[in-house]
């Protein structure tokens, strides 16, 4: 019966954070970590570092499939992603200096309301749209973002997925596929960075968990990227927005009535 229910809370927190990569390049930390601390009793950094694990792989693929499609901006995406991993470094030694910051609590509530924005609001930009965006606006833009999700990243310790997307569709202007692919794109190298840091630091986590949640992550992470890649800009907005609404009520369920 343990191993049973053990893989069963790793099959839905793979199902939750692969759907979410894939649709919406959400980092899996935000549904994996939850769960497995809440139902498995796993103690929170070896909960992070199996879900930053997770993401590694489950990002990579995702990547890959958008970028074979052409919805994938590596070339910005490279800058905001060396902005982000510097800003989380500053994120994180400000947060040393804050004591019982109150913060964390705001990233639970933003994947569900980024969801429900979705669906009120969808992003109808489209590529012609985004390619006429000058040079220097990108740039400016990506540096930014970066700056501003890196910082809240070290600092918050979550979330970086959600407003990575955010800011890829309302500031820098780009179509909803390309901003998942970037973001997807992006959280690779930085849950790659994460996983190992823990790793070196906690030790190896609980093997069974590892792997059941690399694996469920990964597949369905790729499913859901196939399909939104097919999907049109009207269904993909209603398919993100009903993803991470359900997503972020079944996050605040898990931390506030688990």
């Amino acid at each position: 019966m343990g191993i049973f229910f053990t893989v069963l809370i790793c099959f839905l927190a793979g199902l939750g954070a692969g759907l979410g990569t894939g649709f919406a390049g959400m980092s899996a930390a935000a549904v994996i970590s939850p769960m497995l601390i809440t139902f498995l009793g796993m103690p929170a950094y070896e909960a992070v570092g199996i879900a930053l694990a997770s993401d590694v792989l489950a990002s990579a693929v995702s990547a890959y499939t958008y970028g074979k499609n052409k919805n994938l901006d590596i070339k910005n995406g490279l800058l905001m992603m060396l902005t982000v991993m510097i800003f989380t470094l500053v994120g994180s030694f400000a947060a040393s200096l804050v004591p019982n910051t109150t913060m964390g609590g705001f990233s639970v509530f933003m994947t569900m309301l980024l969801g429900i924005k979705f669906i009120v609001k969808p992003i109808m930009t489209t590529k012609e749209a985004m390619e006429n965006i000058s040079k220097k606006r990108q740039v400016i833009g990506s540096v930014a973002s970066g700056a501003a999700v890196g910082f809240i990243c070290g600092f918050i310790g979550a979330g970086g997925g959600m407003m990575m997307l955010l800011l890829l569709t309302s500031v820098l202007g780009y179509e909803l596929k390309t901003a998942v692919g970037t973001s997807v794109f992006i959280m690779t190298f930085t849950a790659l960075t994460g996983a190992v840091s823990h790793f070196a630091i906690g030790g190896m986590p609980d093997i069974l968990c590892l792997g059941l949640c690399v694996v469920f992550t990964l597949l369905w992470a790729r499913i859901a990227a196939l399909f939104a890649n097919k999907a049109s800009p009207a269904t993909l907005n209603r398919a993100v927005g009903v993803v991470l609404t359900v997503l972020g009520a079944a996050i605040i369920a898990v931390r506030y009535f688990g």
